[in-house]
């Protein structure tokens, strides 16, 4: 099955583009990130996950709206993550995630996070008391990041 091909976002350049890997057991919440140089392209490769979505673009005509998409088991979509939307996911089964950047990993510069359980965003994620690494749970609240990471335009 062919998961990605650069032709499919013209609106990308993918001059320089990375491949990850992202092993999960079930019931592992991460996220929510954010960044401003990168978007992602991401394809559940094993399992079911349940990807969280925030729009932190203040110029967006969907500015805070958020949305879930189920991806892997028998919902074999990629999702593509603009820049500003901030995204995670909680795996359903252990799941195994591969997702394509267009920017190299640069020591977290552009790695920012934002609570999963922000209340002023509300996304619902569908799970109780979900494994957190320590990294995410010191997410802070939307209200409380600092200016010059949000809002995004």
């Amino acid at each position: 099955m062919e998961t990605f091909r650069k032709e499919w976002f013209p609106q990308r350049s993918w001059d320089r583009f990375q491949c990850n890997r992202s092993d999960s057991t079930a019931n592992v919440l991460r996220g929510l990130h954010y960044h401003r140089h990168q978007v992602d392209y991401w394809y559940c490769a094993s399992g079911s996950i349940r990807v969280g979505l925030v729009d932190l673009r203040s110029n967006s005509q969907t500015y805070m709206a958020t949305q879930t998409v189920e991806m892997g088991g028998e919902n074999e979509i990629g999702l593509f993550i603009p820049c500003g939307v901030a995204h995670g996911f909680v795996t359903l089964t252990d799941a195994t995630l591969t997702y394509i950047v267009d920017n190299y990993y640069n020591g977290g510069a552009d790695e920012n996070g934002v609570a999963w359980n922000d209340p002023e965003i509300g996304l619902d994620w569908g799970v109780h008391s979900p494994i957190v690494s320590e990294r995410d749970a010191q997410n802070a609240w939307l209200k409380d990041l600092p200016a010059e990471s949000y809002p995004m335009e």
